[in-house]
């Protein structure tokens, strides 16, 4: 069992603690009336987008995402930054320049690595953060503490999760093997489509695949000529009868996964590591990745790499 497997598995716990104290970190929501930001890189970016939907669906309309790279250009009340490892070049170069001028949230797993110069605030996530260089527990717990902190009720939420993780509920991933399926599409709609991305993310990340997340209605317009009897298609939130039929008659297969948007993801994750293991790859060390992306500083690049 790889350490990827080892934290698949233990996202109850995680989330049961993130829910217990989840009024110590209202640092996670925007504040009324404040223009906010969530950011990050990565996996944290397309929490940052699914938490931003979440938390305007919830009545904060003035809650935007980016990827810190690719900053919108206006300003901002408050800037909610996700980064698991606390290290992130362009995370911390937007707290420094573009966004200094903002309240500046840090939610990060490991607190004694941001720099004290980027945070107003720290969301500390000690309790989720990981050793693995991809990442499963520590977005899907700051998705259930702030769907929670919005005032979700989660409780049926958290059944799901072990029925995923046993197998109980879904499809077994390892009967999707790559030996009949070499191109893997993720679709989602709303803030399920940050976890489309995510999931696609985690295929690339832990088994080299080929695998695309598109919002799901946007599939149609052109991304489906690809689809053909190797493509599996797996929904992150429930999909439209017409699109459904149009995906099988490409002889592509649909994967019912049933449940809610975030189980889908656990269920995602649980099927990157199956893919990686029947490739015969480690997704604790996946190839030309590392845990944090640090980046020289301009003035300590050598001349002959410009």
């Amino acid at each position: 069992m790889t350490q990827t497997d080892v934290e698949i598995a233990s996202q109850p716990e995680t989330w049961r603690r993130a829910l217990s104290e989840a009024d110590q970190h209202r640092a996670l929501l925007p504040r009324s009336g404040e223009s906010t930001l969530y950011v990050g890189c990565g996996t944290s970016a397309f929490v940052a987008h699914a938490v931003s939907l979440l938390c305007q669906h919830a009545g904060f309309a003035s809650t935007d995402w980016a990827y810190a790279s690719e900053l919108p250009d206006r300003t901002y009340d408050r800037v909610i930054a996700l980064t698991r490892s606390g290290t992130t070049t362009e995370v911390l170069d937007a707290l420094r320049g573009p966004l200094a001028g903002a309240h500046r949230v840090v939610v990060t797993g490991a607190p004694q690595e941001v720099p004290g110069d980027v945070a107003d605030e720290i969301v500390d996530l000690t309790f989720a953060d990981e050793q693995s260089v991809v990442q499963t527990r520590f977005p899907t717990t700051v998705l259930a503490m702030v769907r929670h902190l919005l005032g979700e009720d989660l409780d049926q939420l958290q059944v799901e999760l072990g029925l995923v993780l046993t197998g109980a509920s879904g499809p077994d991933p390892a009967s999707f093997a790559p030996d009949t399926f070499d191109h893997f599409v993720f679709l989602g709609r709303g803030w399920a489509l940050g976890l489309a991305h995510e999931a696609a993310l985690k295929l690339r990340e832990s088994a080299q695949a080929w695998s695309e997340s598109f919002p799901a209605l946007d599939y149609r317009h052109g991304p489906i000529a690809v689809a053909d009897a190797r493509t599996l298609v797996v929904p992150l939130s429930d999909l439209d009868p017409l699109l459904r039929a149009d995906v099988e008659r490409t002889g592509a297969t649909v994967a019912d996964l049933g449940g809610d948007p975030l189980t889908r993801l656990v269920w995602c994750q649980r099927f990157a590591a199956s893919v990686a293991a029947h490739k015969g790859l480690d997704p604790d060390v996946p190839r030309h990745l590392t845990r944090s992306v640090v980046l020289p500083s301009p003035a300590r690049v050598p001349t002959d790499a410009v």
